[in-house]
């Protein structure tokens, strides 16, 4: 269709199945898009991608002019911002295709930066795309969806996030309170876990032929038969030349790897019932030096996703600039050994970016 334009429309896997179970007919967004979607005629196309999981996962055609209605579609929000929509295409989660697939044939993609600067372009929606990338996709999912290809899926990938709070600094979350009723055991088992992730993270990133660092007051840990200070890869002395607090605060981030005088990745372990330090850690490190580019990652426990997403969103960590939201990810303790089960035989091959599908963003905008 000749001036036919294409739109960025974000759900997370929840929101298209409610979307889909109300019919497909209306797509909704939050007040503060009410300009944005004034600019979408009908005939333009919505371009519809899964958070989380990071897929396209369906192809919809605007019919009618956009409109405000609260009509119950949505389970925790109303997007009273809405256009009718016609489905041209619809993939499940697993048959959805993943955007790192695309990565040849996507401008977003030749953003210079991280690895991870793409995802900047997934933070809001709707959002204007260019047509040859519009195309691109469109092409992409009708293939899908004539030949679809099962990939399965971190089911912890497809579940709720913690539910976002409109205020004048954006999109936050009030974590509730953790009470008293931890079990005791968890407590116990905790230590040993973060050491074996810690080292797993230690011997992964030295297998890819990194330099790797671990908190200078973890350096005497050991997990089994493997010492820490054992490993060759591993700094003593990081080459960082920074003011005495950032560097305080980098020699204390659980795991770094490091390609010469660069981080190439930053970790930290989450796995303390009720004190997030890594958090603050992380937040610290951003507050001070908001134009270091480097990947960050939280490592949690799956049980604590909900818990790890809620403090990331916090009013505090959101008014940083970048929010802490936008520049870490989180990893689940399960889907890391089970993608080190996996690779083990070509670890050496791999590159920092395959973080990209194992982790998954925090940031409460790309939930449209």
């Amino acid at each position: 269709m000749a001036g036919r334009n294409y739109w960025l429309d974000l759900f997370t896997a929840v929101t298209w199945q409610e979307f889909l179970q109300a019919g497909g007919k209306v797509s909704g967004f939050r007040e503060s898009r009410w300009s944005t979607l004034q600019k979408i005629k009908p005939g333009d196309y919505f371009l519809c991608y899964v958070t989380g999981i990071s897929r396209w996962i369906g192809l919809l055609e605007v019919t009618s002019e956009p409109f405000r209605d609260t009509a119950s579609i949505w389970k925790d929000e109303s997007f009273p911002c809405r256009v009718k929509v016609k489905v041209i295409a619809k993939l499940t989660p697993e048959t959805g295709v993943p955007v790192k697939e695309m990565k040849d044939q996507l401008s977003v993609f030749q953003t210079a930066g991280s690895a991870l600067s793409w995802t900047g372009h997934f933070r809001g929606s709707p959002t204007k795309w260019k047509t040859a990338d519009g195309e691109a996709v469109v092409k992409a999912v009708l293939q899908a969806a004539e030949s679809p290809v099962v990939r399965p899926i971190d089911p912890g990938k497809l579940k709720y996030r913690p539910k976002a709070l409109k205020t004048k600094i954006g999109l936050v979350t009030v974590p509730e309170s953790e009470g008293t009723d931890q079990p005791e055991q968890e407590v116990v088992k905790e230590p040993a876990a973060h050491t074996e992730i810690q080292w797993l993270l230690l011997k992964l990133g030295s297998d890819m032929g990194f330099s790797v660092w671990v908190a200078r007051n973890d350096r005497g840990r050991s997990f089994g038969a493997h010492r820490f200070a054992e490993l060759p890869a591993l700094k003593s002395s990081l080459p960082l030349q920074f003011d005495d607090a950032t560097n305080r605060t980098i020699e204390l981030i659980d795991v770094l790897w490091l390609d010469r005088n660069s981080i190439v990745a930053a970790f930290e372990i989450e796995s303390t019932t009720s004190i997030y330090s890594g958090l603050l850690r992380m937040a610290d490190l951003v507050a001070m030096q908001p134009n270091l580019n480097i990947p960050l990652f939280l490592v949690a426990p799956e049980e604590r996703r909900e818990k790890v997403f809620a403090e990331v969103n916090r009013p505090t960590f959101s008014r940083l600039d970048p929010r802490l939201a936008e520049t870490c990810r989180y990893i689940s303790f399960d889907a890391l050994r089970e993608r080190l089960g996996k690779v083990k035989d070509f670890v050496r091959y791999l590159k920092p970016d395959f973080l990209e599908e194992l982790s998954e963003a925090c940031d409460l905008e790309q939930e449209s």
